[in-house]
């Protein structure tokens, strides 16, 4: 569970460099910065349907549960 949440966030983090490179560097009728963007957002909400699905299997909980 970890290792893929630790994937995910690396994947969007590449997104967002190359969404920015796109920008920066591409013509202004490039769609490639709109694709980086769809990447992100797919990505992000993926990530928090895993924290969520984590949360409700009991994988992971907040960390207040852990003291008495």
């Amino acid at each position: 569970m970890k290792l893929t949440l630790i994937i995910i966030l690396i994947a969007i983090l590449v997104s967002l460099g190359s969404g920015l490179w796109f920008l920066t560097k591409d013509d202004q009728g490039s769609a490639r910065v709109l694709t980086a963007l769809k990447i992100r957002v797919l990505l992000s909400a993926i990530l928090i349907g895993f924290l969520i699905f984590g949360y409700f299997q009991g994988w992971i909980f907040p960390q207040s549960a852990l003291v008495d």
